[in-house]
């Protein structure tokens, strides 16, 4: 299902299991090339601690989209990426080959059974917040990345990330 128009949305990727880095590059390779989306841009590279989980460091990113897609087709496209990526869900919050949520559609909100938009805990993880403030700054309050200094995040440099083959789109 198509909206009228393109819309913007935020989505976020992350990866603990296998090559992360490859799958983060990979996913974002497939997003630019489905139907109905485009990639406008994508943050740095983060290695981050999981949250309230065990497993390996992940690696994690946001993506700017551009989007003529509606919101429960949008989700459907990442959760196949995801099946693709041989994502399993064993458990909550089990490590994973790949994991892509839908951080912001637009300005909309949205609460059924399968999506919440905004997604519901952007606001309290470092791994959203400092991509998001590369990418959307003004939409990012001092108080929120404050409330996120305690968890454990570094950028990294990662060449195959700088230099994106999906229509050379710079990142930021």
């Amino acid at each position: 299902m198509k909206h009228d128009a393109a819309t913007l949305a935020w989505v976020g990727l992350g990866a603990n299991l296998g090559n992360a880095a490859s799958a983060l590059c990979q996913a974002v390779e497939q997003l630019h090339a489905q139907p109905g989306i485009r990639v406008q841009r994508t943050s740095s590279l983060y290695r981050s601690a999981p949250v309230d989980a065990a497993g390996p460091d992940y690696l994690n990113a946001v993506a700017e989209l551009s989007t003529s897609l509606a919101p429960q087709a949008l989700l459907e496209v990442l959760q196949a990426l995801e099946l693709d990526a041989g994502r399993q869900r064993p458990y909550r919050n089990a490590p994973r080959t790949l994991d892509l949520d839908i951080l912001w559609f637009g300005d909309l909100q949205i609460a059924t059974s399968t999506l919440t938009v905004p997604h519901p805990r952007w606001h309290e993880r470092a791994f959203v917040l400092l991509p998001l403030a590369e990418l959307v700054p003004e939409r990012i309050t001092t108080a929120q990345l404050q409330g996120v200094q305690g968890q454990r995040i570094e950028r990294i440099d990662h060449a195959q990330w700088q230099t994106p083959t999906y229509g050379g789109v710079p990142n930021v």
